[in-house]
């Protein structure tokens, strides 16, 4: 039913001048609007709507994040404009915060002003992709 629909993207900031400056200015989105609301960002298509709100409570999870073609390119640069990588026990992160998961896929988590936890994600490449057939499934 929502298949064609273009989804919108949401968090929320109780801290909404460093919010705006942090996507706007760190991440490089372009913002839309800042109502008494919201502050709207234009993601590449995608709308973002950064709720105001009076307290934020973080999710233990990622609430948002991209997907990149070169993770430790994205990595340096948003270090250098101030941004920390998160470091989480029990996985085997690199010296850059990245974590490598299963199938190969490359992510690096990060927080806003509000410690929305925010991440960047590579996938891997075709060559890379296991080439195990899924069962029930034959060879064409």
């Amino acid at each position: 039913m929502l298949k064609a629909a273009k989804p919108v993207c949401f968090v929320a900031t109780a801290k909404s001048a460093a919010a705006k400056n942090f996507y706007r200015g760190t991440l490089g989105l372009s913002l839309v609007e800042d109502s008494p609301l919201a502050i709207v960002f234009d993601m590449n298509g995608t709308t973002l709507r950064i709720q105001k709100v009076q307290h934020v409570s973080s999710a233990g999870y990622t609430a948002l994040g991209w997907e990149v073609d070169d993770i430790q390119d994205m990595v340096k640069r948003l270090t250098k404009k101030g941004v920390r990588f998160e470091r989480y026990e029990g996985m085997s992160q690199d010296e850059s915060g990245i974590w490598t998961s299963p199938s190969g896929a490359h992510v690096a988590w990060f927080k806003d002003p509000d410690g929305n936890i925010l991440s960047l994600s590579q996938m891997p490449g075709p060559a890379k992709r296991s080439s195990r057939r899924q069962p029930g499934r034959g060879r064409k």
